[in-house]
């Protein structure tokens, strides 16, 4: 019998937090070590994972199945394929990052007792196949983050973490009831009461009226994960009021549960109701991409600047997503990795600020490159990633977006675009008035990036730098996934991909291998 690694990148991190807890607040020593070599073993079995993937697969691998709660046809049902994978190892890496290098100034022992539960619960969203299971696991993040935002926040610290805790519960609510509906309604089809993903997906057919009411239950649910406008107020808040690894596991992962529920649930579930619902997703997408590039430009805080363009690039990956060509499918999956990389590094770097400064105001920021160049250049890389310069990480993603989009969502993609133009002109205005002209004399003491800074900024850059220069790795792993999905719900409804779009993959997949 094989090694179940899936249920171990579960359990390891939920067993971490349980000893975490259990330990005396008197070796705090013996906590930060437990918190850090659990996030390690975690991270060092998704790297694993990632090194034995079988690239060109499109199915399901690693799997891991067994009932749990038989009478009610909940299995214990986890697997990965190329949509997963790379969600599943920023995942495992992001963690030990945060763990390690950024302090939690008091109470530590519970804030690493939760961070560790929130990767488990982050986890198991990403390799669930059951709908109760991935429902159960979408419900733990929840609690952690509360519990994060509320106790190591800022200011109003409690206000977000509430309306967090308010807004998300609101979109649960709605999936909960669309979940037990959707495996109530497919008993006949499939056999028998279960919750399988794959068994609902494959032999269920449900009536177009009846799968569109299904499929917005989950479509609420995500929304407000991604979150897509006008769900979107309660981000601003808390990545504002959440603590820098918050915010960083916020942007990192915990959003795109939204957008990697979108594809996993959504459109494989309800592949007629995702393609009859396009419209509505392209307009609130763009309408995302540019209120978000508007809002930024308009922000004051140099942290709630970087919230607002989130809301903007994640806008761009559910354009990708709903667009149902190989080339702006592959894009937003890319594009996951590539926002929660750069969007990390970003607050990662404003908390830095912080810490220097105890103020995010641009205002009272100012000549920070004179005194600081090595940490004026790595914002500056970062910042580029999020501008989506060639070369860098974010032009990949955006990239194969814009140009896969533009086959089936032509208008909606032109407009979108204007989001790329907006993105460098809130970024760049921000650096001008940060980093540019002459200190102050409190900016005059801003201290340059500690080893430690420099070795986790270093990181995110390399990571920012290898993708950018060479996605094809990370592109061959997802893209069979994606033309299997596609191919999915060309069968099950009238969508019909354009007739060029494998054509053109298939040349350019030639061409990358010459």
């Amino acid at each position: 019998m094989s090694f179940p690694i899936l249920t171990a990148l579960i359990l390891v991190p939920a067993f971490g937090a349980l000893v975490v807890a259990c330990l005396k607040k008197s070796r705090p020593e013996l906590v930060k070590l437990t918190a850090v070599l659990t996030s390690a073993v975690t991270a060092g079995m998704s790297i694993w994972l990632l090194a034995s993937f079988k690239t060109g697969e499109a199915g399901y691998q690693f799997t891991s199945q067994h009932e749990w709660v038989e009478a009610w046809g909940i299995s214990w049902h986890l697997g990965i394929d190329g949509i997963s994978l790379f969600l599943v190892v920023l995942t495992g890496l992001l963690f030990p990052i945060v763990i390690i290098g950024i302090d939690p100034h008091h109470d530590e022992k519970p804030y690493l007792a939760w961070m560790l539960l929130l990767q488990a619960g982050v986890m198991g969203s990403f390799l669930s196949l059951d709908l109760f299971l991935f429902f159960v696991f979408f419900e733990i993040v929840l609690v952690p983050m509360y519990f994060l935002i509320g106790g190591w926040g800022y200011d109003n610290r409690i206000f977000a973490a509430t309306k967090f805790f308010i807004y998300t519960m609101f979109g649960s609510a709605f999936m909960l009831v669309g979940i037990i509906a959707t495996a109530l309604l497919a008993k006949n089809d499939v056999g028998h009461f279960t919750f399988d993903l794959v068994q609902i997906a494959e032999h269920a057919d449900f009536a177009a009226s009846t799968g569109r009411w299904l499929f917005f239950a989950f479509a609420i649910a995500f929304a407000v994960k991604v979150p897509l406008f006008p769900l979107h107020t309660w981000l601003p808040d808390a990545h504002t009021q959440a603590p820098t690894a918050g915010s960083v596991v916020l942007a990192g992962v915990m959003l795109k549960l939204g957008t990697y529920g979108f594809l996993r649930f959504g459109l494989y579930l309800f592949p007629e109701a995702a393609n009859w619902s396009k419209p509505l997703f392209f307009t609130l997408a763009t309408i995302g991409i540019i209120y978000g590039a508007i809002a930024a430009t308009m922000q004051r805080d140099l942290k709630r600047l970087v919230a607002y363009s989130s809301v903007a690039h994640l806008g761009f990956i559910v354009l990708g997503t709903f667009a149902l060509t190989s080339q702006a499918m592959t894009g937003s999956v890319l594009q996951m990795i590539n926002h929660g990389v750069s969007t990390g590094a970003l607050f990662l770097l404003v908390g830095m600020i912080y810490e220097r400064r105890h103020t995010r105001l641009i205002s009272e920021l100012k000549g920070l490159q004179k005194v600081a160049p090595i940490f004026a250049a790595a914002f500056t890389i970062v910042m580029l990633s999020s501008i989506g310069v060639p070369g860098l990480n974010g032009f990949v993603g955006e990239f194969l977006i814009l140009i896969g989009s533009f086959e089936t969502a032509r208008w909606w993609t032109v407009v979108a675009a204007t989001g790329v133009i907006l993105a460098a002109l809130y970024l760049l205005w921000a650096y001008q008035r940060v980093f540019h002209g002459e200190p102050d004399e409190v900016n005059s003491d801003f201290a340059e990036l500690k080893p430690r800074e420099g070795g986790i900024l270093l990181i995110f850059i390399a990571a920012i730098v290898f993708t950018g220069l060479y996605p094809k790795p990370m592109i061959d792993r997802i893209e069979p996934s994606i033309k299997s999905l596609i191919t999915h719900v060309e069968e099950r409804s009238d969508y019909k991909a354009p007739a060029d779009d494998s054509a053109n993959k298939h040349h350019m997949s030639e061409g990358e291998h010459e």
